[in-house]
């Protein structure tokens, strides 16, 4: 039966109300065709003050990177020498993020991304041993510490005698992170936990000096008296039961991190050392990782202007068929989309940084985001600049070899990409209101199902109508160079806005659509490239917000990465992915991939 005048209009009222809190991402807001422009507008920069802090940090770690870092031979020994650890705490690189009531430079979010774009500039080795000391070890004490610990713990972390690991990842607990078989009992006096569990990939897990470990403890219910869940909990080597089973894994790439497989036994814990509420520890996890997701973008547009500075040189100086390659179109192609991406990352990154640093509670769909986008441009990148180098760039003499290794493990580590195109479509789907409330709920609980997913959206013509109105969102650019690009976004964002129902319609069969990852994936690419198109015209607003002068933008810089061409043609690029992306969600070949697959499987 239709729908009166007077339910569409309060159905449209209750989702106006449900995106439009303070306490709504923008990311989320976008899938209900929605813009919430106050959110990136005007694009975010530091005050004065800061920004002096940040680029003289920046400098200072810039400098020395050059004189003492040597990346190939970090590679090659596979370790990073104790004078770069030491010097490092010379720079106050260890410092930067702990508050300055505990003796750190109590760095915001952008300012200390300033330093880690050097890093991922000059050495990914480098740059994953600080941002694992940082983004996901000192962060969980800092933002999930009582002033008690805080007090303990943090001012021995400032000079890198002592460092932090983060302890997640087991054989069992990759991406699914609420799948820890790590186990806490609580002793009968109640004063301690037994950890009992082994932990892999652990980046300075073999020689940090405080970890955060994720365990899981009794959770009993009246229906499950043998229910767990996850917690939190401070570490220290020196506790008994504590082993270190390899403390160097030998890898493909970030070859100087010492990457670590610990082993608990019977490794007694005491009670203080809970870090945040008990059974909590998932979010302590989920939260900690955001920080360190936004790091992954300073860390790959770092790397990104290095690989595009290498590209540039190389075509320019290396002459074939009697010209130099920058001449050959297709090398000229490589250089575009090296430069359009570079500052496109940089872009998102910036807004995903002021996200946190606004004290905003909704930013892990733009983390999520951001993640994805930066490390597989980058990767897109480092395979361009090695093809534009040609036969040279594959020898060990040369850094291309390096960067292409070091960049793979982007792609999985901190939320494989596969698993966070699933995140953000899954997340982004269940802004439908309370129809997805179930769904979140196993999102948030750690266990990524999508089992519920065809009940709680409860496909059906009422999903629908709230959108059935949805104007075309103003995108609020000031520059009028930038208007048609603006207006364009607006319509895409319309038309995502309105898609998205009749695509859980069209699937009709709920099962269908629980199994759709391959639906999933083209709407998270489209929300991946909306998004950061988003930030890019943000960004170009605010670059070309002085005025023209005989025809030619007034350059704020000498920065060639801050480039508005570059801007400009990344927004033609990701319109036409988006466009692609919405045809394939009609006009696929879905079966048959599926049909390969399986008669493969059913053969090997």
């Amino acid at each position: 039966m239709a729908l009166t005048a007077a339910q569409v209009a309060e159905q449209k009222k209750q989702v106006e109300e449900l995106i439009a809190g303070s306490d709504v991402g923008f990311a989320k807001a976008l899938f209900f065709g929605k813009f919430k422009g106050e959110l990136l507008f005007p694009y975010p920069t530091l005050p004065a003050e800061k920004a002096v802090q940040a680029e003289a940090q920046a400098a200072r770690v810039r400098e020395y990177a050059e004189r003492h870092i040597d990346a190939m031979k970090i590679d090659r020994d596979a370790r990073i020498p104790d004078d770069v650890i030491a010097g490092l705490a010379a720079l106050d690189v260890y410092r930067l993020t702990i508050p300055a009531e505990y003796g750190g430079l109590g760095f915001n979010q952008q300012m200390y991304l300033k330093t880690m774009e050097v890093f991922g500039g000059h050495d990914s080795s480098v740059a994953v041993f600080v941002n694992a000391h940082h983004s996901i070890g000192c962060r969980a004490l800092v933002l999930f510490g009582t002033p008690e610990q805080q007090a303990r713990w943090l001012p021995g972390l400032l000079d890198g005698t002592k460092l932090c690991a983060f302890a997640l990842t087991e054989p069992e607990a990759g991406s699914d992170a609420g799948n820890v078989q790590t186990t806490a009992r609580p002793t009968d006096d109640g004063e301690a936990y037994i950890l009992d569990g082994v932990k892999q990939y652990i980046t300075n897990g073999g020689i940090a000096d405080v970890l955060t470990v994720m365990a899981r403890t009794p959770a009993p219910t009246r229906d499950k008296p043998d229910a767990t869940k996850i917690t939190a909990f401070l570490v220290t080597p020196d506790m008994p039961g504590f082993e270190v089973l390899e403390a160097r894994a030998e890898k493909c790439g970030i070859r100087g991190t010492a990457t670590g497989k610990l082993r608990f036994t019977n490794m007694r814990v005491p009670k203080a050392n809970i870090l945040g509420p008990i059974g909590k520890g998932l979010k302590v996890a989920l939260t900690v990782l955001d920080f360190g997701r936004t790091t992954f973008g300073a860390s790959c547009t770092g790397h990104a202007k290095t690989a595009l500075k290498a590209m540039v040189e190389h075509a320019k100086r290396r002459v074939q068929f009697q010209q130099p390659l920058a001449e050959f179109q297709l090398v000229q192609k490589k250089i575009a989309f090296a430069a359009a991406h570079t500052f496109a990352m940089e872009a998102a990154t910036t807004q995903c940084a002021a996200f946190i640093d606004r004290g905003f509670e909704d930013y892990m769909l733009e983390t999520a985001i951001l993640k994805v986008f930066a490390t597989e441009h980058l990767w897109t990148i480092i395979n361009d600049a090695i093809q534009v180098w040609g036969g040279k760039a594959y020898f060990c003499d040369q850094p291309l070899e390096r960067w292409m290794r070091d960049a793979r493990i982007n792609l999985i580590g901190e939320g494989a990409n596969d698993v966070l195109k699933a995140f953000v479509a899954v997340v982004g789907c269940r802004g439908s209101g309370e129809y997805l409330k179930g769904l979140r709920d196993d999102v948030m609980g750690g266990r990524w199902s999508l089992r519920k997913l065809g009940a709680a959206i409860g496909v059906g013509a009422s999903l629908v109508v709230p959108w059935a109105t949805t104007g075309t969102p103003d995108v609020p650019v000031h520059s009028p160079d930038l208007h048609d690009d603006a207006h364009t976004l607006g319509k895409l964002i319309r038309e995502f806005g309105l898609k998205l129902p009749h695509v859980f319609m069209e699937l009709k069969d709920e099962a269908k659509f629980v199994q759709a990852q391959l639906v999933h994936e083209r709407i998270a690419d489209i929300a991946i490239d909306i998004y950061v198109s988003s930030c890019v015209l943000s960004r170009l607003d605010h670059l070309m917000g002085h005025a023209a002068e005989n025809g030619k933008l007034v350059a704020k810089n000498a920065d060639p990465y801050e480039d508005v061409a570059a801007g400009r043609y990344y927004l033609k690029m990701a319109f036409r992915r988006i466009r692609d992306r919405f045809a394939a969600l009609d006009n696929n070949d879905d079966p048959s991939c599926l049909a390969a697959a399986q008669a493969m499987m059913a053969k090997v």
